[in-house]
């Protein structure tokens, strides 16, 4: 898990149009995948703690700020929040990375790379609880578009394994 020393950022015009986008949907999908991942594991102490606690993610480069709260039995996306409890910020590509278990969040810290603010000790226990639960690793290549395809292929009512929508099989 080392830090490359040139971490990729996302270009300038990419960023200004992902600026431009409504934070509250992309506060949804990042509420369902921690409840996907996340909220049945989240221990009972840790989970009073956070108890509506403001959070926010923000990736700088892709200027863009998630808000949402854990209510006490899962996590709600927020509009965006004047003030927030914590604060975690990085690049898109830190985060990906941390998703992958490819990069160790106290390298990042350390490297300033990815930052914590507000409260400190909701941010150590956020921290720790994360390092400490068994997460799914993000695989991108889960997302391609053949895989994602074969998937939905598979949620139609009448499927079957010779469906043309599924790699590798024979209509």
């Amino acid at each position: 898990m080392n830090a490359s020393p040139n971490p990729f950022t996302l270009p300038a015009p990419l960023a200004a149009l992902t600026g431009r986008l409504p934070a509250y949907p992309g506060s949804l999908l990042l509420v369902t995948a921690l409840n996907l991942g996340v909220a049945r594991q989240l221990p009972g102490d840790v989970g009073e703690m956070l108890r509506g606690k403001r959070l926010r993610i923000q990736v700088r480069d892709a200027r863009v700020t998630l808000d949402f709260t854990w209510t006490g039995s899962a996590f709600a996306a927020r509009p965006r929040q004047t003030e927030t409890d914590l604060c975690i910020s990085a690049s898109a590509h830190d985060f990906v990375l941390l998703a992958q278990r490819q990069q160790d969040p106290d390298t990042l810290f350390f490297n300033r790379r990815l930052v914590m603010e507000g409260d400190t000790e909701l941010g150590l226990v956020v921290k720790n609880t994360l390092d400490a639960l068994e997460l799914p690793v993000l695989d991108l290549q889960q997302w391609a578009p053949r895989q994602v395809l074969a998937r939905l292929a598979a949620l139609r009512p009448g499927a079957r394994p010779a469906d043309p929508l599924y790699p590798g099989t024979r209509p």
